[in-house]
């Protein structure tokens, strides 16, 4: 451990030996600078400026952790950090013997000991001390060990494997080619081999495609947003080779599997409804599955868009009622917006590239009512739906 490493580690542990610090800066009624004041008085520098900034990061938490007010985790942790309800949601597959490679502030490790025994590995040795007090939090610390180390010294292959690998190897952010994480692909391929099944994490840009055979990839979103890709490998993998699953605000799981070549949609002008599909749906190339089973058509080969006549209810899918079809041309778009009667207007596109607000400053929007302006293609042909959300 470097001399950096155990100086920031024994500040951590000297603030988490002083919880009252986080009940005065709750509690402050006055400035900033005041309050620095009133810290240093009490506590050194270094961990008056960690408790400021930890308790800024637990109110940023609270969008991805139940418990975050009591959390600890640094900035690049936190954002690294898998989103409670992923967590959770993966961890419903695993049981018994878990290690978790590379395992951060504890994210997945909390939600992994609610189901299995579970060994967190990182290298990082503050990480694995957030991970330790976080498996408190969540009150799963008995399930948990950790171990300082990196994960080649670790010889147990015994049970699961959950991995998180590094997208932020060096100093030059985040990486998007699987081959860049650390550990890289080849390591990872390794690890398949070597454990009885598990997950690898991945980010959703990565090009995971065609690099895992014989497993399952799962793409899932959370509030309308990816949030990550899982590889399901050995015991863990279903038997279709991809699927796209979305967890709602409400905690509400949809989940559908398939091959992107298992349906085809046909392509039809738009009707009563138009239908923006959820992006782990798309990313996952089970559009045209999804679409088959509500009974969607496309509005063009490549175009997501989707469009029926009649109301299709579905979780993979935001529906909107097609108000009006016009040209993808300024005067049409100004002629009509002067006549209509929306004050609010959002915009959206896909595969047509279009300066939003550059648009929308083009545009009269001096009524009471909100809309939503799709520019899509149609059978080819860049058109402008007018729409409003159901």
């Amino acid at each position: 451990m470097s001399s950096e490493s155990r100086s920031e580690l024994e500040c951590f542990r000297q603030l988490h030996q002083s919880p009252e610090i986080f009940e005065l800066i709750q509690s402050h009624k006055g400035t900033e600078f005041q309050l620095q004041k009133q810290l240093r008085e009490q506590y050194p520098e270094d961990v008056v400026r960690a408790a400021l900034t930890l308790a800024e990061l637990r109110v940023r938490g609270r969008a991805k952790f139940s418990r975050a007010d009591q959390m600890w985790f640094d900035r690049k942790s936190l954002e690294q950090a898998t989103p409670e309800a992923v967590s959770q949601y993966k961890a419903a597959r695993f049981s018994g013997t878990v290690y978790d490679f590379c395992c951060g502030m504890g994210g997945d490790l909390v939600a992994l000991a609610q189901h299995a025994t579970v060994t967190g590995v990182d290298l990082e040795p503050l990480l694995c001390q957030f991970a330790r007090w976080n498996s408190e939090v969540y009150e799963v610390a008995d399930q948990v060990t950790l171990i300082n180390q990196r994960l080649e010294e670790v010889k147990d292959r015994e049970g699961l494997l959950h991995i998180d690998p590094d997208r932020r190897p060096g100093s030059g952010g985040k990486v998007i080619r699987i081959e860049d994480y650390r550990p890289d692909l080849e390591t990872l391929l390794e690890l398949i081999q070597e454990f009885e099944g598990g997950a690898i994490k991945l980010s959703p840009a990565s090009n995971f495609a065609g690099k895992f055979p014989g497993t399952e990839t799962e793409l899932i979103s959370l509030n309308g947003e990816c949030k990550e890709a899982t590889i399901w490998f050995g015991r863990l993998a279903g038997e279709a080779e991809f699927r796209a699953t979305s967890i709602s605000k409400t905690g509400e799981v949809a989940s559908i599997a398939g091959h992107p070549m298992d349906a085809y949609t046909s392509i039809t002008p738009p009707g009563e409804y138009l239908y923006d599909p959820d992006p782990a749906v798309v990313r996952s190339g089970l559009l045209d599955v999804a679409a088959a089973e509500s009974g969607l058509s496309r509005l063009d080969a490549e175009e997501e868009y989707l469009t029926s006549t009649d109301l299709v209810e579905s979780p993979f899918f935001r529906r909107f009622r097609i108000l009006d079809e016009l040209p993808n041309q300024d005067r049409d778009l100004k002629k009509y917006f002067r006549s209509a009667d929306f004050g609010q207007l959002e915009i959206k596109c896909r595969r047509i590239p279009v300066p939003i607000e550059a648009l929308r400053r083009k545009l009269s929007l001096k009524g009471k009512e909100a809309g939503v302006l799709v520019i899509a293609r149609l059978e080819g042909k860049s058109r402008a739906l007018v729409c409003e959300r159901e």
